[in-house]
């Protein structure tokens, strides 16, 4: 099985046992393990050898310095059809750019365009038969999340697969320093 590829900010292990103690009181949820917790850049799905080559190439050709970010605040994708829970990040004009230059790397590589309007989260949970107002409770209770700011010093190339029983299973295939 071809894996599918993403970049993406690794969320600190610093975090984890407090993001942890959020994935309660959510009938339906599939909680994520804290070694899939990170921010999508962007995903670039399926591809050959030459083009993740290509891809890896591109990615390691971007330059930009580091930068603070933050988790803040909670939601679900999929308003009356619920699919999954996320945590929100403080707004970032670096983190926005980081994407944008993922963007046209893939561009460059000859992926097609991303056609979804970037939503910077840390996905919590997929979500199957949840009820609206369980996640309405959910997002009251964790609506005041925040975590220290963090420095991003790189981002990551990740390959997902899926293994029996829908589980994600995320490898890191490179590092890109941001310098």
């Amino acid at each position: 099985m071809t894996p599918r590829l993403f970049a993406a900010l690794p969320v600190p292990e610093i975090f984890h046992k407090e993001i942890r103690r959020l994935q309660k009181g959510v009938p339906g949820a599939r909680w994520r393990p804290s070694a899939n917790f990170h921010i999508t850049l962007r995903f670039f799905g399926t591809m050959d050898g030459k083009q993740a080559e290509d891809l890896d190439a591109e990615l390691a050709s971007l330059a930009m310095p580091p930068f603070e970010l933050s988790l803040q605040g909670s939601g679900w994708f999929g308003k009356l059809d619920p699919h999954s829970l996320w945590l929100g990040l403080r707004p970032s004009e670096p983190l926005a750019e980081l994407n944008a230059k993922c963007e046209r790397a893939a561009r460059r590589a000859g992926l097609e365009a991303d056609s979804r309007k970037f939503h910077p989260h840390m996905t919590l949970a997929y979500l199957q038969g949840t009820p609206i107002e369980k996640l309405t409770r959910f997002a009251e209770r964790t609506g005041g999340f925040v975590t220290e700011p963090w420095r991003a010093t790189h981002f990551t190339l990740y390959s997902s697969q899926l293994s029996r029983g829908e589980r994600n299973f995320y490898e890191p295939e490179a590092d890109y320093p941001l310098l």
